[in-house]
């Protein structure tokens, strides 16, 4: 654990030793607003809940996610520094929880600066905040599972654009999954039980399941479940990196 922590501080560390952190959250928290009071029609509304706010998180998770994740290894292989790290007294599982949970702690914090919103809809009304807890939670899960792909991706390629393409790809793909127009596709030809698979990997059913005020133990296992895969692919494709 005592080298997970150094290695989650310094990659915290380094996204505030640069603009980048400072750009994301300040893109993140304007997008946020503008998603939930103008285009969610929050006023228009008339009813003082946050539901307009946590519907465009995954649509935007797809944006930022992949910003933040792409750089975790492929800097690392850019720049040389990957075989630095390796030399270090740490295993590959430690250095892969470190960076992933740095990155993950940085998203929350981000998370974490739209409190003045639940602030604001509990002056103006008198929301079910455990409504809005649960789904801070869900969001901030979902955040962790596009992180994990993210990470894996990022390991895979030295070029940063491509690891924020495909980290972008794969989670649009596991987002869409539950929805009729992606199902329909399937029903002509393939199995119940196939079909039922694919609708159950969606971000999007298990988020909006967690954002009606109940977190069923099946949505905390799918993203829990998700988030042990694709880290533990993580570590296997550093480790085969470093064999080779």
């Amino acid at each position: 654990m005592r080298n997970i922590a150094v290695i989650a501080k310094r990659e915290i560390a380094s996204y505030f030793a640069t603009p980048l952190a400072y750009i994301f959250i300040v893109i993140f928290l304007a997008l946020t607003g503008a998603f939930a009071f103008y285009v969610g029609g929050f006023f228009i509304r008339e009813q003082a809940d946050l539901e307009p706010f946590f519907v465009y998180h995954p649509w935007l998770y797809l944006m930022l996610i992949p910003a933040v994740a792409m750089r975790l290894w492929a800097e690392e292989r850019k720049t040389g520094t990957i075989e630095v790290l390796m030399t270090l007294p740490v295993t590959t599982t430690e250095a892969v929880l470190g960076k992933y949970l740095a990155a993950w702690g940085f998203c929350g914090i981000a998370l974490a600066l739209t409190f003045p919103m639940w602030i604001t809809v509990n002056v103006l009304g008198s929301p079910d905040n455990g409504v809005i807890m649960a789904s801070y939670i869900g969001s901030f899960l979902m955040a962790g599972a596009f992180l994990a792909i993210g990470s894996c991706i990022s390991s895979l390629t030295k070029n940063q654009v491509i690891a924020f393409i495909v980290t972008a790809t794969v989670c649009f793909l596991f987002t869409l999954s539950g929805l009729e127009l992606v199902l329909n596709f399937f029903r002509a030809w393939a199995p119940e039980l196939l079909i039922r698979t694919i609708a159950s990997m969606s971000f999007l059913s298990h988020f909006t399941a967690v954002t009606k005020g109940v977190i069923e133990l099946r949505d905390l296992i799918f993203f829990a479940s998700l988030i042990v895969f694709w880290l533990f692919a993580n570590v296997v494709a550093v480790d085969f990196r470093k064999a080779a």
